[in-house]
């Protein structure tokens, strides 16, 4: 899938919200082991990535050539800030109209609007694919974005008290949640 579009952040600069193609490999595996670092709430730590960076960068081109799965990257002041991305839970008859949705975003860059506009475009491109449904887990305590995506009308439908077992914090709960795309705006 193919997605272009500039935005202006909170902060007043511009952010380009783009696919992320071959070229983009070794910056979006820089930012991924970064993001990775800097938050504990996300699925992973830094030394379980599997890819290096030309592994991400077939999975970029790969995502770009898809008629149903996306990696959008944030480019601000030519620096990648961030990604977010969809893909299929599966391709049998009984799943395929369900996507994940993922995102991360380096912490310079949190408070300025570009989760809500990462997550925005996803949903976009979730509805464009002709999904049915957008799922994605979020650690309960993780605030932030649990009101971003119920400001964007994703519903909780379910937690698992053990899903994460930080080595920080041990057990962290996770929050289920669902956008019915066909509902939404």
């Amino acid at each position: 899938m193919r997605y272009n579009q500039k935005i202006i952040l909170k902060n007043g600069k511009e952010a380009l919200l783009r696919n992320g193609g071959a070229e983009d490999g070794p910056a979006v595996y820089e930012v991924f082991n970064l993001t990775h670092a800097e938050t504990d709430y996300l699925l992973s730590y830094p030394d379980e990535n599997s890819f290096d960076p030309e592994q991400e960068a077939r999975f970029l081109e790969e995502k770009t050539n898809s008629a149903d799965e996306i990696e959008i990257i944030a480019v601000i002041d030519g620096k990648v800030a961030g990604t977010a991305g969809i893909g299929a839970v599966g391709v049998k008859y009984k799943v395929r109209h369900r996507a994940e949705f993922g995102i991360g975003i380096l912490k310079e860059y949190w408070g300025i609007g570009l989760g809500k506009a990462l997550t925005k475009a996803c949903i976009q491109c979730a509805k464009e694919a002709g999904y049915a449904q957008l799922e994605l887990s979020v650690v309960a305590e993780n605030r932030t974005a649990v009101d971003l995506y119920q400001s964007l009308g994703f519903k909780e439908f379910g937690r698992n008290p053990k899903g994460f077992h930080s080595r920080i914090n041990g057990y962290q709960e996770l929050i289920y949640m669902l956008l019915d795309l066909k509902a939404a705006q």
